[in-house]
Parts: C-alpha cells; structure tokens; sequence
C-alpha cells in the first residue's frame, strides 16, 4: 500500500466520521426545537384557556354568577345565554314534572 492510499483512506474515515458527527448535532437540534415547541403550544394553549376562562362566547363579556334554586348559574350579563355546570341541569328540573323541561329530558309526566 502506498501512502496515497494510506492518506485517501484516512480522508475517507474523517468524512465519515465528521457525517456521524453532523447526523448527531443535527438530531439533536431537531429534538430539542420540537421540545421547544412543544413547550411554546402549551403555554399558548394554557394563557387562551385563561383570557377565556368564565367569559361569554358570544360578546366576551364575564360571566355573572347567579344562584337559581339552589344552583349556581353562570350567565351573560348583555342576556346571551345562561350557562349550567355537569349535573345542575337534573337539580334545576328535579322538582318539575310536567313541564317542558320534564318532557325534554324525558321525565314522566
């Protein structure tokens, strides 16, 4: 072997090696910019939660809390709509029979 293949081949093994050194930075960086992303989307996500948090969808405006029967209602104070929480439905209703409501949610009459 001579020493101009001596020094191809040793050429050949440092681009190779240097490929695998730029493969691993390269994914690595990729790695931590879709972290960096990742983190970004949820704090976005989480400040839109908070601004829209106990606001009506309609104008924006913050809603009033009011108790109806025994059951905190949250409505709109410019009157576009009122707002019931999981299960405040059946207590506003639990007491009517005959009603509309009643026969909506498929209460006997």
């Amino acid at each position: 072997m001579s020493d101009g293949e001596k020094d191809r081949l040793g050429d050949k093994l440092r681009d190779v090696e240097k490929g695998r050194e730029d493969k691993f930075f390269a994914d690595r960086d990729r790695a931590l910019i879709e972290k960096l992303k990742a983190q970004t989307g949820a704090q976005e996500k989480q400040t839109i939660r908070d601004l829209a948090h106990m606001r009506c969808p309609k104008c924006g405006d913050r809603l009033v809390r009011r108790a109806q029967l025994e059951v905190e209602l949250e409505e709109c104070p410019s009157g576009h709509g009122t707002w019931l929480d999981a299960g405040e439905l059946e207590k506003l209703t639990s007491r009517e029979s005959s009603g509309w409501l009643a026969r909506i949610l498929g209460r006997p009459s």
